[in-house]
């Protein structure tokens, strides 16, 4: 507003020194109508002032629309400014004059009152000047885009080292495309705008930043502004900011290139996805992981508030476990800290985190704010198959590491897997699933074991209440783990059940709520696991569970009775009774013609199947009984009560027969313990086709092995194979010609010629003593690990007359070689090797290998440590000193003691998950008058005759053990027994053994 007190001083007062101005010009002979003209133009200085304030107030309004005011507009409003002060300057001035005039009319200093009068006349005729200019038809413009648009943020708890790291990366010329991957709610995004906010506060040379939000909905095709973005951009040095990328974007479609990126321009994108990472050619892939507890417990304690957690002194411990139950996820941290900043009482507390155990949708937000947010990942995966494979792993309950190959069995039980074909593809395209829920964040690698994974809590109670019908459903799946004691309704839950899960709980407290059986009519899966004091199921358990399609009791390792009902669930599809100790099947087996899968493994109690029960099973595609026992291997007694009606009593002939008549029948894991068994097996085309593990064990008469190469292409699906205890083995050899003609050629042919062993990739010799060599397994391209104990007769592990020059691919993918009492071995390979995926080596007594087939690139970036004996490492020979010195920093010394391992042939085994069932340490401190047999007696009650011969031993040769018969000693008091005599290493603490 224009000062109103300056309107009327400025008429007044101009007026008086126009009169006093008058009079001096009248002297000097000037017109006195020039003080009317002043008057005039001193009014029209208002009309100026009043202008200035309208184009003051366009200019406010169009800046308030991001608009730049014109340079020549902002210098007319300031000259305007400007002469407003002149204005004010020369009234006080004037009325100072006006002051000190004498008596009569003049001023005492009349030529000072000339000059001011003078100045007036300039400010008004320049006052004229400027009004004619004020008259603007545009007084701004539209402002260029900044280079960067400050972003609102989240709280930014526990992402300062990735924000770091990119920072990192954003200055190094090298890196254009950065790619943030996590799972949903992790904080990619609100790292994102961190890195945006980053170029506000730092000085850098890009020209501008550019964020956009993709979306999972967003759709980009080409046109013609993609053109007039590649012409902008193209000459700029850019920031590209991508949020919430679900798919791969072709950029050059909307104008982003950074082909000859002369400018060093740079993309930054976030994703769910690490795979799309890949296809985006992230240079730098960054897993923006979930909180660290201490972080996760900041977080959540400022989003409940210091008003709730000071409420009661418990709350804080209470506010503790909730935040646990979060597992570091900022999302379900935000979503539940809000949810609870009301809530001021324990009762509330101790009431969410029941919730958040059993069904976390009842908490507010969860559902609309997590869940929904969550399920995009679900969504957004391709196809029935893997969603269902993915719902499934909530079947395992918070934390669990979850065996990859045990939960593709499960998908494969469930008929998840169905469209693989067969069990071999199936595994397969199992694999590759699992690769691709990691990949999208919704499975998590266990560090610590390769082959587990795992799933984030919140993400497996998303996997739940989408599984239980987005919560219309919730008994659909239900999984206890450290249940404790069961009530009513907890069991009365079962009936609404679709798939129930059991880990480490007791039976007892269900045999006391519910002494009926319990009728689950909908129940289709139904899982053991860890129920070690699970002795036998309460009666009629399983009696009204008619849909029953998969029954896993692996779990259940001290049940020694199959429940008869089971053998009366005709819907099963999948039984596994691995690790229990059952004793025998029933022959009303035959009645579960749906059966696809039967899985017998570590069943060292099993004694007997009776004849024609497996082969009475029409569906039957996969059989498994891998480490077991037949009952002619157990001492006479026990053998002549299970010989007769028996499958498994002839060494594995018959089930090998039964199981070749089965026409789905596609994978077989087997142990053989005769030459006959081992020549059906060689025998069978279909048997061959269908052989995944195989175990050859104390066959007696086989003093050598011969394979056709017909047979080895047959066997492509040969992923295990173990030879045990067979002390007349010799040799094997590969015969290599055709079927039916006379003559074989023995000699070795070029391994990059021959594709056999195709699949083979773990291969264990043990307690062969006069096997020679390993020859053949120049052909197993495929093996990851090798593990040799106890032939006291192999000097070369591949025998350097079959060698081939330049066969550096062999063992190109071992990743674990295990060398262990070899007292001959000399050479593992004449020539040096690559190994670039070898990981461990462990060389234990076999002091007469001199010499590693290493160079410097050998194992290069893969391998983690050499064990061995220190004075063995010590006496190596290397071609130079750069080669040890490189190898010298892995190697650790084995810290052996010998042991007595009563190696299973377990009819006595009380625990058939522990193959080690008891040993005899032995080292100078020990003393040899310890009774073991308390050991021996607790693990196995029929322990009689072998106690007897250990204790002989033990105390009437003490001296034998400690010097180097040591091990003929204690392999003396094993192999009559069937017992195997093996190592093991302990850690280098003061044990007192004697305890």
């Amino acid at each position: 507003m224009i000062n109103d007190d300056l309107k009327g001083r400025l008429l007044i007062r101009s007026c008086r020194l126009i009169k006093q101005q008058s009079k001096l010009e009248d002297a000097k002979g000037l017109s006195l109508r020039m003080g009317e003209s002043l008057s005039i133009d001193a009014k029209l200085f208002i009309l100026l002032l009043i202008l200035h304030e309208d184009v003051k107030r366009r200019v406010d309004l169009e800046e308030q629309q991001q608009m730049r005011r014109r340079s020549e507009v902002d210098g007319w409003l300031q000259r305007v400014e400007e002469m407003e002060n002149e204005v004010t300057e020369i009234l006080r001035e004037g009325d100072e004059e006006i002051q000190k005039k004498c008596l009569g009319c003049c001023p005492r200093k009349c030529c000072l009152a000339y000059e001011l009068g003078k100045i007036v006349i300039k400010t008004i005729s320049e006052v004229t000047e400027q009004k004619n200019k004020g008259h603007f038809d545009a007084v701004a413009d539209r402002m260029p885009p900044a280079s960067v648009d400050e972003l609102p943020m989240e709280n930014t708890v526990g992402l300062d080292f990735m924000y770091e790291k990119v920072c990192g990366y954003l200055q190094d010329e090298q890196v254009e495309i950065i790619g943030l991957y996590g799972m949903g709610g992790v904080g990619k995004t609100t790292l994102l705008k961190k890195i945006n906010n980053y170029f506000l506060t730092t000085n850098h040379n890009f020209e501008v930043v550019i964020w956009v939000v993709v979306s999972k909905s967003a759709s980009i095709e080409k046109d013609d502004k993609a053109m007039e973005i590649w012409k902008v951009l193209k000459t700029k040095k850019f920031v590209l900011l991508l949020d919430d990328i679900w798919e791969r974007l072709d950029l050059l479609q909307v104008g982003v290139s950074l082909q000859d990126n002369q400018n060093k321009s740079k993309i930054i994108f976030t994703t769910r996805s690490e795979d799309l990472c890949h296809q985006m050619k992230a240079q730098k892939r960054i897993k923006v992981e979930c909180l660290a507890p201490e972080e996760a417990l900041a977080l959540f304690q400022e989003e409940v508030g210091e008003e709730a957690l000071n409420s009661h002194p418990d709350i804080p411990r209470l506010a503790k476990v909730v935040a646990e139950e979060c597992k570091g996820l900022p999302l379900a941290l935000i979503t539940i800290g809000r949810a609870l900043a009301s809530a001021k009482t324990l009762a509330r507390w101790e009431q969410a985190i029941k919730e958040l155990r059993n069904f976390p949708a009842k908490i507010s937000g969860m559902k609309d704010e997590l869940f929904h947010r969550l399920k995009f990942s679900y969504d957004s995966l391709q196809g029935d198959t893997i969603k269902s494979c993915f719902l499934y792993c909530s079947i395992f309950p918070e934390d669990c590491e979850i065996s990859s190959n045990k939960l593709i069995e499960l998908w494969i039980g469930e008929g998840f897997l169905a469209e693989a074909g067969d069990i071999y593809e199936a595994r397969v395209l199992g694999r590759e699933l699992i690769q691709v829920l990691k990949l999208a964040c919704l499975l998590e690698p266990v560090e610590t074991q390769e082959y587990c994974v795992k799933m984030h809590d919140v993400i497996r109670d998303m996997a739940l209440w989408i599984s239980s019908e987005f919560g219309r459903e919730k008994n659909k799946v239900l999984v206890y783990d450290h249940a404790g004691l069961f009530e009513v309704q907890e069991v009365a839950r079962w009936k609404e059940a679709q798939r129930l899960s059991l880990w480490n709980i007791s039976f007892e407290e269900i045999k006391e709520v519910n002494e009926t059986p319990i009728p689950c009519p909908n129940l289709q899966t139904f899982l053991i696991r860890k129920c070690k004091d699970l002795h036998e199921f309460p009666t009629g358990f399983f009696q009204f569970m008619p849909a029953m399609r998969v029954l896993d009791l692996s779990g259940a390792s001290s049940i020694t009775e199959l429940p008869v009902e089971i053998y009366k669930l005709v819907s099963l599809e999948y039984l596994k009774l691995s690790h229990t100790k059952i004793t025998k099947l029933l022959g009303d087996l035959k009645t579960l013609r749906r059966l696809r899968c039967l899985l017998l493994d570590n069943m060292y109690s099993l004694r007997k199947i009776p004849l024609q029960v497996i082969s009475s099973l029409p569906s039957l595609q996969w059989f498994s009984q891998w480490f077991s026992i037949y009952s002619e291997h157990l001492p006479s007694a026990f053998a002549e009560a299970f010989a007769g009606d028996n499958v498994l009593f002839d060494g594995g002939r018959a089930l090998l027969e039964e199981l070749e008549s089965l026409d789905h029948m596609s994978d077989i894991s087997i142990n053989l313990y005769t030459c006959l068994s081992i020549n059906i097996l060689k025998g069978s085309h279909k048997l061959q086709r269908c052989i995944r593990r195989l175990c050859l064990k104390a066959c007696e008469d086989l003093t050598s092995l011969e394979l056709s190469s017909s047979s080895l292409r047959r066997m492509k699906h040969l992923e295990s194979l173990f030879v045990k205890d067979c002390l007349q083995l010799e040799v094997v050899q590969i015969k290599v010609g055709k079927e039916g003609r006379q003559g074989y050629d023995h000699n070795f042919p070029n391994p990059s010629l021959e594709k056999w062993f195709h699949s083979l990739h773990e291969v264990c010799i043990w307690r062969c003593p006069k096997l020679l060599d390993l020859t053949w397994l120049m052909y197993a391209q495929s093996l990851e690990y090798l593990n040799v104990q106890n032939c006291e007769s192999m000097v070369e592990l591949i025998s350097s007359d079959d060698a081939f020059e330049g066969n550096l691919s062999l063992f190109s993918r071992l990743t674990s070689l295990f060398l262990i009492n070899l007292p001959r071995l000399q050479s593992i390979y004449s020539q040096t090797l690559l190994l670039p995926s070898l990981e461990t080596i462990s060389v234990i007594d076999c002091m007469m290998l001199r010499r590693l087939p290493f160079d410097s690139n050998t194992a290069a970036n893969c391998l983690k440590k050499i064990k061995g004996n220190q004075s063995w490492w010590d006496g190596l020979q290397w071609e130079d000193e750069t080669i040890r010195q490189t190898f010298t920093k892995y190697f650790s010394r084995w810290q052996q003691c010998y042991c007595l391992s009563v190696y299973l042939n377990a009819m006595w085994a009380q625990d058939p998950n522990v193959p080690l069932l008891a040993m005899c340490i032995f080292t100078k401190q020990i003393n040899f008058h310890v009774p073991i047999f308390k050991i021996l007696h607790e693990h196995f009650p029929i322990f009689t005759v072998f106690e007897q011969r250990v204790l002989h031993q033990l105390r009437h040769h003490p001296k034998d053990i400690q010097t180097k018969r040591r091990e003929d000693t204690t392999k003396c008091v094993a192999s009559d027994y069937g017992l195997g005599y093996g190592w093991i290493s302990l850690p280098s603490t003061d044990t007192n053994y004697n305890d």
